[in-house]
């Protein structure tokens, strides 16, 4: 099925450069990769306050603002594509930015109703 697949970039960004990294990613990459083949749509979100964090049973609060991007994918093999390709990246900013990017697939409806 066409649009059940989800990238999901989560990205911390250095405060000294986050102005400057949140308007290339407004004004360049968002665009960009909105012109890659199989990239449906996008939304963007940022996480305010005290983000709770847990390892193995311990928890901790921290104090970071992290972004977040969800895109909507034709398929995973979106990601592949030589547009998708020579568009990701983070560019100048590579130093100053820790992220992770996850694909993730619907899963089959299978009429169970179990989770």
């Amino acid at each position: 099925m066409d649009g059940n697949c989800l990238l999901i970039v989560t990205a911390e960004v250095d405060p000294e450069v986050e102005a400057d990294w949140n308007r290339w990613y407004d004004d360049v990459h968002l665009p960009d990769a909105l012109l890659c083949p199989g990239v449906l749509s996008r939304r963007r979100f940022v996480s305010k306050g005290p983000i709770s964090e847990s390892d193995r049973g311990a928890r901790c609060a921290l104090g970071k603002t992290l972004c977040t991007t969800i895109y909507q994918l034709a398929s995973p093999a979106a990601v592949s594509t030589p547009e998708f390709t020579a568009m990701r990246g983070w560019g100048r900013f590579t130093p100053n930015v820790r992220s992770q990017t996850r694909v993730i697939v619907a899963l089959a409806q299978d009429g169970s109703g179990g989770g």
